[in-house]
């Protein structure tokens, strides 16, 4: 285990989480809007001196410039990229420079946290639904819009589904709830399926560890076991910073 401070850093699209960890437990884990990025300047600002900085950035080179004016000189920041081995985790991928690095990162921390076959969901501005072998080898993944996103495609390429307003419901008898509830559905049936796939090729049951902004609207729904972490790719971040 790592001796010192070690503050991970999940840039994503809509938010940028932080944590700091002192090698034996989490100091202190926030976020700020990534629209808002240097805000995080004052969030660090008590920040005690730092043994490693590791970083996961999916929200492009303009924040990474940001992230990089806001960090002290010292010791220069970790910036992590998708490979094909890390930590115990095999990268199914053709290219594995192509999957998302807060991915990766989320793979790493639930084999870490669990062990075991696992679908690996985050549901942020997206959703992402990975499936984890008990080999630790990650066996592929599917991209879903969020919430949001499919209630904001809607209102903005039809006449008569505007944004509004809306629950869950079985059986949904307003339009809003209507939207709701098919984007709730769609997601949860994107992870069902997903365990489902994964049970098939031979794995035991796979857990569900979910985490992200959106796990609260989704993990009611989920006839699965669920395991919900709030900040997995931190996790995973800290997981590759002690390997480091």
């Amino acid at each position: 285990m790592m001796n010192g401070t070690v503050l991970v850093i999940d840039a994503g699209n809509t938010r940028i989480k932080w944590g700091t960890h002192d090698g034996a437990h989490w100091l202190m884990q926030s976020w700020v809007d990534t629209a808002r990025a240097a805000q995080l300047k004052r969030a660090l600002a008590g920040a005690p001196p730092l043994r490693a900085v590791v970083v996961s950035n999916v929200a492009g080179a303009a924040v990474r410039e940001k992230i990089l004016q806001i960090l002290p000189p010292t010791p220069a920041p970790r910036w992590i990229k998708s490979t094909r081995a890390q930590c115990g985790v095999r990268n199914g991928y053709d290219h594995p420079a192509q999957l998302g690095c807060d991915r990766w990162a989320a793979l790493i921390g639930a084999r870490r946290l669990y062990g075991g076959p696992a679908v690996i969901v985050n549901a942020g501005t997206a959703l992402t639904v990975d499936a984890l072998a008990g080999d630790g080898v990650f066996v592929g993944g599917m991209i879903v819009p969020g919430a949001e996103l499919m209630r904001k495609a809607l209102a903005g390429h039809t006449a008569a589904l505007k944004l509004q307003p809306g629950k869950f419901s079985f059986f949904p008898n307003t339009t809003g709830d209507a939207i709701m509830s098919g984007a709730i559905n769609a997601l949860a049936g994107a992870i069902e399926r997903m365990a489902r796939f994964l049970a098939e090729t031979g794995q035991r049951q796979p857990a569900c560890v979910l985490s992200g902004g959106g796990a609260a609207l989704i993990e009611p729904h989920l006839n699965l076991e669920v395991k919900v972490v709030d900040n997995l790719v931190l996790e995973g971040l800290l997981t590759i910073a002690h390997e480091g």
